[in-house]
C-alpha cells in the first residue's frame, strides 16, 4: 500500500512538547498515531526543546508520571519550595509556602532541552509513527478525513490521511491557518531575556518574581545550585542587556534584584524571545482540534502557558478516550460530538488563566504612581489571607475547573 493511502486516527501537526505529549497520551488508548514534525529527532535547533526552564505545576508533573516521562526527568527537576514575590523599590510582597499548601512542592522547574529529550526516549519506544524532519505543505478536507500533503528532507512529496488532525505546531500554526481558523494576537511590546546565574547563596528552593523599573523578573531554581533567570525588557533595552559584558549583566541583575541570593557570580548565554499574546479564534475545526502554543501563547509571567498547552492534550486524551468507549466499534476520532466537548472543556480553563496572566502583565507594567500603591496593597494583603494562596495555589496548578484525569494521578480511561 503507497504512503498516500494510510490512514490513520490521528496525525499530530508539531512535535514539540506538547504535540510529542499528546502522542504518547493517545497512544494509551491503542489509536494509530503520525507524529509530522518539521526538525530531526531531538534536534537542539527545536524550538520547544531549547535551554528555556519551565516551571511544571503539580498537575503537569502527573501527566508526566502517566506517560512514563517523569522517572526520565525527576532527577533533574528542582522541586519549588516557596514563591517569594516583590516589587523592587517599594513596600509590597508575597509569599506562598508549600508547607502551608499541604504539598511537597509547589511546581518544578526543568529545561526544555530535558524534557524533550525524555519525551522523544519515549516516544522511539511506542508504536507510533514519527514522520521527521518533515514539513507540512497543505491539508485538504475530505470524506471523512483529512488529508496531509507534506515535503521530506530528501523534498519528495508525501500524504498521509487521518481521522482527526491535531494542530501543535505554536503560535503561528500553518494547520490551523489552513483549516481556516484565525488567531488574534497581541503585542506586549516586551522582549523577555533568558539566561541562568550561579550564586553565593543555595537558593533553597525558593522561586522569586521581582517587578523592577524594567519589567518583570523571574528567578527561579534550577539544579547545580543555578537560578534560572526571565528578565523582561522593552525592546531597545533587551539587545543592549544581551550585548552587554558578562559583569555588567550581573550587575544590572544585582541592583534589580538586591542581595537575596548573596552575589551573582556567573552568567550563562543570553536569549532574547519576543512576548506577545496569542489566541485562537477556536479550538477545534472539522476534524481538527488545536492544541498547545497553536491555542494560546501567553506572556511568561505567571509560568502558565505550557501548563495549559499539557492540560489542553490531556483533555484532548481524555475525551477521545471516553467517546472510544461510548462509541464502541463505531468509534471514530473526529466526530463533532467529541470535538465540542473538548471545545466546551478547554475555553473556560484558557479564559481563566489568559485572563489570570494578562492581568497580572498590565498591573505589573503599569508605571503610574497610584498603581503602584494599588498593587503594593495589594500584595500585602494577599500574603495576609491564606484563602487567596489557596485559591492561587489550585488556579497554578491546574485545579481551576474541571481538571483531567491524567492531571489528577488517575487512569486515562475509566475501569468498565
Amino acid at each position: 500500500m503507497s504512503i498516500s493511502a494510510e490512514r490513520y486516527d490521528l496525525a499530530i501537526c508539531g512535535g514539540g512538547l506538547v504535540g510529542a505529549s499528546l502522542a504518547l497520551a493517545v497512544g494509551q488508548l491503542g489509536l494509530s498515531v503520525v507524529l509530522i514534525e518539521a526538525l530531526p529527532f531531538g534536534a537542539v535547533s527545536q524550538p520547544s526543546f531549547d535551554d528555556r526552564t519551565t516551571a511544571l505545576s503539580n498537575g503537569s508533573r502527573r501527566i508526566f508520571e502517566a506517560l512514563g516521562v517523569w522517572p526520565l526527568l525527576e532527577r533533574d527537576a528542582t522541586p519549588i519550595k516557596r514563591i517569594h514575590v516583590s516589587d523592587q523599590g517599594r513596600f509590597g510582597f508575597t509569599r506562598i509556602n508549600a508547607d502551608e499548601q499541604h504539598l511537597n512542592a509547589l511546581g518544578y522547574v526543568i529545561t526544555n532541552r530535558v524534557m524533550g529529550a525524555a519525551l522523544w526516549q519515549r516516544l522511539t519506544r511506542e508504536p507510533i509513527r514519527l514522520i521527521a524532519p518533515a514539513r507540512v505543505v497543505a491539508m485538504a478536507l475530505q470524506e471523512e478525513v483529512r488529508s496531509i500533503r507534506y515535503t521530506s528532507e530528501d523534498g519528495s512529496e508525501q500524504s498521509v490521511n487521518a481521522r482527526l488532525v491535531v494542530a501543535a505546531d505554536g503560535a503561528q500554526s500553518s494547520v490551523r491557518e489552513s483549516a481556516g481558523v484565525r488567531a488574534e494576537s497581541w503585542d506586549y511590546e516586551q522582549v523577555a531575556l533568558v539566561t541562568n546565574v550561579f550564586t553565593q547563596r543555595f537558593h533553597e528552593h525558593v522561586a522569586y518574581e521581582r517587578f523592577t523599573e524594567s519589567g518583570p523578573l523571574a528567578l527561579l531554581p534550577m539544579s547545580d545550585g543555578r537560578m534560572g533567570v526571565i528578565w523582561t525588557f522593552k525592546p531597545e533595552l533587551a539587545s543592549s542587556m544581551r550585548e552587554c559584558s558578562d559583569l555588567e549583566f550581573l550587575a544590572s541583575l544585582q541592583s534589580a534584584f538586591g542581595f537575596r541570593l548573596g552575589r551573582f557570580t556567573r552568567v550563562g548565554a543570553r536569549q532574547l524571545y519576543p512576548l506577545r499574546l496569542t489566541r485562537s479564534d477556536e479550538h477545534i475545526a472539522e476534524r481538527l482540534a488545536i492544541v498547545g502554543n497553536a491555542a494560546q501563547a501567553l506572556h511568561p509571567i505567571a509560568g502558565q502557558g505550557f501548563n495549559l498547552g499539557l492540560r489542553d492534550a490531556a483533555s484532548l486524551a481524555e475525551v477521545l478516550a471516553d467517546a472510544q468507549q461510548e462509541g464502541m466499534d463505531a468509534f471514530d476520532s473526529g466526530d463533532g460530538l467529541w470535538l465540542q466537548r473538548y471545545s466546551q472543556w478547554r475555553a473556560s480553563d484558557r479564559s481563566n488563566i489568559v485572563r489570570f496572566t494578562d492581568g497580572l502583565v498590565r498591573l505589573f507594567t503599569q508605571p503610574f504612581g497610584p498603581a503602584k500603591i494599588l498593587r503594593d496593597v495589594g500584595m500585602l494583603a494577599f500574603d495576609l489571607m491564606p484563602t487567596a494562596k489557596d485559591a492561587l495555589s489550585r488556579l497554578s496548578l491546574g485545579a481551576a475547573g474541571r481538571v483531567p484525569r491524567l492531571a489528577r494521578g488517575a487512569p486515562l480511561k475509566h475501569a468498565p
